[in-house]
């Protein structure tokens, strides 16, 4: 093993704890990522925990669409909530959050009766009050409660009488700089003062996230808690926590942020940040988890496409940058198109055809066979990025989709435009057989070249226009071979039309 076990640990186990409130972010699957390579490079277990207290926000639809991200990325947890049943598996369930409530109870009663937390009934009226004598005071101050100083006799009394009490944790007799080791950050200092007593237990009995985190790590033998460094704040009151229960405590390391190319937090306005809409703009899931593994880590030979198997072995906290990690979509899609160009053509087909089915692509009658397939990919394979770029270029073939452009007004200006349109459709009449190879067009170009006496931009553009409705694009001579006689002459005849 290749790491340190904190004293209480037998074995790596590391943690993803999702709150199911809606799409996985982009963010989130780089910690889910990290995690996964760091509990497999040291030969451990990765879990899939549900934060779900917050019953308000969290749905069963958002879970399921979290879960479908993650084994679309293939990132598989050894234990938590099955992908498919959505049932616990593992030894230490149940693993949603909302199904730990009696757990967290009887943590807090242990906290209560060792004089480590407190019952507090401070009305919301009672709380605003305080918090404005505070601020009237020092702006660093923090809220006092009055009942910190009662017995627990006294609280229990109140609680026989129906009133309603949220738990709190005490800080004031505490008083030292805890100090955290942080895997990727290195030391950091917190005093004792940055917080006041805090809540563990709201009044309804539902856990706050610093709560019943600290008990699930502890419970489900978390050894190594690597989460965004925007929980790094958290930290200083989950080791109070630990502390106050005499608990071992897990090795913490905080990733960066991912950032968008301005340097402020991803955000959806520049683009895709969910997984799922990565899916369906057709990215590769292995692209995504090699960028991702980019945003903050680095290989050690520098290299830039790697495999998942390749990530493992070699993942280290060594080699994870503590400064934010941008998100470049530019260089994204250049990885993406890597992983999809280096597929075989088959498999490229059976990826792009539910695109151009759900897009009412009508191919020709060709399309049914394996061979056009074949050759319909190793046409536009080269200018494949994202699987949803084979719309567009297929939709070149679609008849009932062809549309002469504006761009093509130009050159069906021309003088020798119609003479070479003719000679074009008159070679097209004149050939043998329904379907064309390359060499076929070239000898038909040659033809019209010689028979219209042009060459050229008014030789090539014109029949582009006749092919695809527009003077730029594929190059017709990889076009004509995917399609037919009669595709070919209703187009013309269009064209032709147009000029009158």
């Amino acid at each position: 093993m290749s790491v340190t076990l904190n004293p209480g640990f037998t074995e790596v186990r590391t943690r993803f704890a999702p709150s199911p409130t809606g799409y996985l972010h982009v963010g989130g699957a780089r910690s889910a990522l990290f995690n996964l390579l760091f509990a497999k490079h040291n030969n451990g277990k990765f879990i899939l925990r549900i934060e779900d207290t917050d019953q308000a926000r969290s749905t069963e639809e958002s879970l399921k669409m979290m879960i479908q991200d993650m084994v679309w990325l293939g990132l598989n947890w050894d234990e938590g909530v099955d992908p498919v049943t959505l049932k616990d598996m593992g030894a230490y369930a149940p693993y949603r959050q909302s199904q730990r409530l009696d757990i967290y109870k009887k943590v807090a009663d242990e906290l209560i009766a060792n004089g480590k937390a407190y019952y507090c009934f401070m009305t919301d009226e009672e709380l605003e009050a305080e918090r404005a004598r505070v601020k009237a005071i020092n702006q660093n101050a923090h809220v006092e409660s009055p009942y910190e100083m009662w017995t627990l006799d006294q609280a229990k009394a109140e609680l026989a009488k129906g009133k309603t009490a949220v738990v709190r944790f005490r800080t004031k007799h505490l008083r030292k700089d805890y100090l955290l080791n942080d895997l990727i950050r290195g030391e950091v200092r917190f005093p004792s003062d940055m917080v006041g007593d805090f809540v563990l237990l709201r009044s309804d009995g539902m856990p706050v996230y610093n709560f019943c985190c600290v008990v699930d790590d502890y419970m489900m033998k978390i050894s190594h808690v690597l989460r965004a460094e925007e929980h790094l704040p958290n930290t200083l009151r989950q080791l109070m926590i630990y502390e106050g229960m005499n608990w071992p405590t897990p090795q913490f390391g905080h990733i960066s942020l991912v950032l968008d190319d301005d340097r402020q937090k991803l955000s959806k306005r520049k683009g895709a940040v969910a997984c799922d809409q990565f899916m369906k703009d057709g990215y590769l899931p292995e692209a995504l988890n090699n960028f991702m593994a980019l945003l903050g880590w680095s290989h050690p030979e520098g290299k830039e496409i790697f495999s998942m198997d390749e990530m493992i072995k070699l993942f280290t906290l060594d080699r994870v940058n503590a400064s934010g990690a941008v998100f470049d979509r530019v260089k994204f899609k250049w990885m993406n198109a890597q992983y999809l160009r280096a597929q075989d053509s088959q498999t490229i087909w059976n990826q792009v055809k539910p695109y151009l089915v759900a897009a009412g692509i009508h191919l020709p009658k060709e399309a049914g066979d394996a061979a056009w397939q074949m050759k319909s990919v190793e046409t536009f394979k080269p200018k494949l990025e994202i699987l949803t770029d084979a719309v567009a270029l297929y939709q070149s073939l679609d008849d009932s989709k062809f549309e002469i452009s504006d761009e093509s007004n130009e050159a069906l200006g021309w003088e020798p435009t119609k003479a070479v349109l003719t000679t074009w459709k008159n070679q097209i009449e004149a050939h043998a057989t329904e379907t064309f190879t390359e060499a076929d067009f070239v000898a038909i170009e040659n033809a019209v070249k010689t028979g219209a006496n042009v060459k050229g931009k008014n030789l090539f553009m014109p029949i582009r226009v006749a092919v695809i409705g527009k003077p730029h694009g594929t190059e017709v001579k990889l076009l004509v071979p995917l399609m037919t006689k009669q595709s070919l002459l209703t187009r013309v005849n269009k064209v032709l039309a147009k000029l009158g």
